[in-house]
């Protein structure tokens, strides 16, 4: 649709400026008073900061689908911010998705975030539905065979938990899904910037050339970790772990300390030559705000 920022384009203006691109993962609230919420508190004091994209989760098994596209369209109209909605493969045919990608162009969408997905609640493994898709690499194939669409991608530094070949079959798993037309990379959060440096250096020689976004969780206390790790996969190393059970019951001695972790780990990556950072916000503000202000990185007439 004319109009339509797409994300490769901020991305690559960005990277001729030298500046890196920040961007936001917001997710669908559950109730009405939690989207009035959003988008009368926490979503204008967000946009306040100066993003250059966000994107919108999609619920296991599509179950937010509607409410994704409603809330991205919403963002685009009211903010005029370039956003992103996740897209998945979970219960849908084919022709399924054709409809919804149509129905995505339809409203203006042209960012979309191509993932496999997670199983529905209670199912312990991927199944693809009857003439649906089984790899990201797929939808991938048929977004760009549909045309018109920007197309993201996720990555896991530390390699999906779910590959039992191990990280780098998993890196040669992402390279397909690039080579199938994806034009950039969102990584799953992780907290030790070292595995980004593997999973970055293990694709720029196999020939990955698109921009690969770290992903950064503003810790918010040991539970939030907790659990958030038990469900993606990721590693807390031993020093943080130690750190945060110490802290736990502490609420805000915890955010400013998940503060101040964040601070120096994106510090890193901007010297290691990130092109982005991508915050998964949990539809919060205060940390998201206090990472980019320590950086450098919120927009100067933010209050």
């Amino acid at each position: 649709m004319e109009g339509t920022v797409l994300i490769r384009d901020v991305l690559a203006r960005r990277a001729s400026q030298g500046r890196p691109a920040v961007s936001f993962e917001f997710f669908p609230p559950k109730t009405p008073e939690g989207e009035q919420q959003f988008f009368k508190d926490v979503l204008p004091r967000l946009v306040q900061l100066g993003p250059d994209f966000c994107s919108v989760t999609y619920g296991a098994g599509g179950s937010t689908r509607e409410k994704t596209l409603t809330l991205v369209e919403r963002i685009q109209k009211t903010h005029r911010l370039p956003s992103m909605a996740h897209l998945t493969c979970v219960g849908s045919s084919v022709a399924q998705l054709r409809e919804i990608i149509e129905q995505a162009r339809r409203r203006g969408i042209l960012n979309i975030l191509a993932l496999r997905g997670d199983p529905p609640r209670g199912e312990t493994g991927f199944r693809p539905a009857p003439d649906g898709l089984t790899h990201a690499w797929q939808l991938v194939r048929l977004l760009r065979e549909m045309g018109g669409f920007c197309i993201g991608v996720a990555g896991f530094p530390e390699g999906h938990p779910e590959c039992r070949e191990g990280k780098y079959a998993d890196w040669d798993h992402l390279k397909a899904k690039i080579d199938a037309g994806a034009d950039f990379v969102i990584t799953q959060l992780f907290f030790d910037n070292a595995d980004y440096w593997e999973f970055r250096d293990y694709l720029h020689r196999a020939g990955v050339r698109v921009p690969l976004i770290p992903g950064v969780l503003p810790i918010l206390g040991f539970q939030q970790v907790d659990r958030l790790t038990r469900l993606c996969g990721a590693r807390v190393p031993e020093k943080l772990r130690r750190r945060l059970e110490e802290l736990a019951g502490d609420e805000e001695g915890s955010m400013a300390f998940g503060v101040e972790y964040a601070t120096r780990q994106c510090e890193e990556l901007l010297r290691g030559g990130a092109p982005g950072l991508h915050f998964y916000t949990l539809n919060r503000v205060h940390s998201t705000r206090q990472i980019l202000e320590n950086l450098g990185l919120a927009r100067k007439d933010s209050p």
